[in-house]
């Protein structure tokens, strides 16, 4: 499969530029990890950008207790071989120590918790940026962060006072307390991502390619059987070939039939199908203004 590979080296040159002017402009920054492919590749780039040397970014991953197995099991392995130093803000202590509370209910999920964990994390850790994996053509709130995207004391972001960005001239000054997001990948769509993936033949955790799973649907949505979801009585559970579009809580991240088993696969998948990458994410359709709500109080 040919690729557009001027287009691809010069998206992973405007983000190698950026993950450079991090390390150069800030005392303390963190690289948040998901186990996702946006961040997998985040860590890829960030490798290429000071190899030899190790990547100069500490790795954050805000984990609800609620992920898919085979996220961790992906993660320990990238972080053992690349030798990365990985913090873990954890939602379960976070709901022991009283600092969030547990969602009841059958549509309760700890994404929303995350926000409080992330914030405790990067306070505690003094964190001046924080860079992520998102991207601009994910989900509309997203299309209006910038590259360096101001967060104020409370880790609230302001969507109308967001500084111009011309001439890739980044303005990182801040107050103490205050901090930045930083999202490298902005201008990558879900299919330069893929697309570059393959070129660099990059290892990817097994949840993105087809696999049979127990799964049961819920308004229109498929979900991973799992312990985590109180399923109604109507709910009814089967087996099915899917696979992740998406990763994140088991209990908010749908699966997608697919028989997609190769990235190529994957490619031609994407490249023909009409919903888009976030279709199938139940903490997306609470409101209209779901992700923007979580993100102007501190969500990634």
């Amino acid at each position: 499969m040919s690729y557009h590979i001027n287009h691809l080296k010069e998206l992973e040159s405007e983000s190698i530029f950026i993950l450079r002017e991090v390390a150069a402009k800030f005392e303390n920054p963190v690289l948040m990890f998901s186990g996702g492919k946006d961040s997998i590749l985040m860590v890829h780039l960030a490798h290429k950008a000071f190899y030899p040397a190790k990547i100069p970014f500490t790795l954050l991953h805000v984990d609800t207790g609620h992920n898919f197995p085979e996220t961790i099991e992906y993660r320990d392995g990238l972080v053992e071989k690349l030798g990365l130093k990985l913090i873990v803000g954890s939602v379960d202590e976070a709901i022991k120590n009283g600092l969030v509370t547990e969602e009841k209910g059958f549509d309760a999920s700890r994404n929303g918790l995350q926000t409080a964990v992330l914030l405790d994390e990067l306070e505690k850790g003094k964190f001046d940026a924080a860079l992520g994996g998102a991207r601009r053509d994910e989900e509309k709130a997203r299309a209006k962060e910038r590259f360096f995207s101001h967060r104020d004391e409370f880790g609230q972001w302001d969507p109308k006072n967001q500084r111009p960005e011309l001439w890739n001239l980044f303005n990182n000054k801040h107050q103490i307390g205050e901090h930045f997001r930083v999202f490298p990948i902005s201008n990558w769509t879900e299919l330069d991502v893929w697309q570059y993936l393959a070129v660099e033949e990059v290892e990817l955790p097994s949840l993105y390619f087809s696999h049979q799973r127990e799964v049961f649907k819920r308004e229109g949505t498929l979900l991973a059987d799992c312990d985590y979801i109180n399923k109604r009585p109507e709910e009814v559970v089967y087996v099915e070939t899917v696979r992740c579009r998406t990763i994140g809580d088991m209990t908010c991240t749908g699966v997608w039939e697919s028989d997609a088993s190769t990235v190529e696969d994957i490619i031609k998948e994407i490249s023909t199908t009409r919903m888009t990458e976030r279709g199938g994410r139940t903490d997306d359709k609470r409101s209209e203004t779901s992700m923007e709500d979580r993100k102007k109080h501190g969500y990634f």
